[in-house]
């Protein structure tokens, strides 16, 4: 019960996992101080070899590592981590250093400061704001890399099998 009731949280989140640009922006949240920190999981962990060999699982760990060095947890610290497969090795990672662990559906307030992050990233690469409007950007986001090709695959996480069996073709069919 020591982590369904903490008097200590860190909350840990992850956005762009299931977006087809740029890597996957982790946050961790701890309350009631207004102490987040964000880093980035890079795109070329998303791209062969690299995601073959999961590296943005240990990219994630490498994260949570920085996390309990800045957050400074102790004992009573629950790790509230999202469920999310991204975050899976720093949920074994974190009880493997002897926290308590819980695994959550939503984060809250911190899933939406992760999702800000990761629009950022977005138009710091050049995306336009107004295509990130929606949740639902997969076509979006694969009509925009189809404009410049050439100039904006190195965007894509394009380890997906998909990438290379279907959408890199679809893409450059029209050059």
């Amino acid at each position: 019960m020591d982590c369904f009731f903490p008097r200590k949280t860190i909350l840990i989140d992850a956005s762009g996992w299931g977006d087809l640009l740029l890597g996957v922006v982790v946050g961790a949240l701890k309350p009631p101080e207004p102490m987040v920190m964000e880093r980035r999981i890079p795109t070329s962990s998303f791209q062969p070899p690299n995601f073959k060999n999961k590296k943005y699982l240990d990219d994630a760990v490498k994260i949570a590592n920085e996390i309990v060095a800045v957050m400074q947890p102790d004992a009573e610290t629950c790790f509230k981590v999202c469920s999310e497969y991204v975050l899976s090795s720093v949920a074994v990672y974190l009880q493997s250093r002897g926290f308590k662990v819980q695994k959550v559906e939503s984060t809250g307030e911190l899933k939406q400061m992760v999702e800000r992050g990761y629009i950022r990233w977005c138009v710091e690469k050049g995306v336009p704001e107004e295509m990130l409007q929606d949740k639902r950007r997969f076509w979006t986001f694969l009509e925009w890399v189809a404009e410049k090709p050439h100039l904006r695959e190195s965007l894509v996480k394009t380890g997906w099998a998909s990438w290379d069996h279907k959408w890199r073709e679809e893409i450059f069919k029209d050059l």
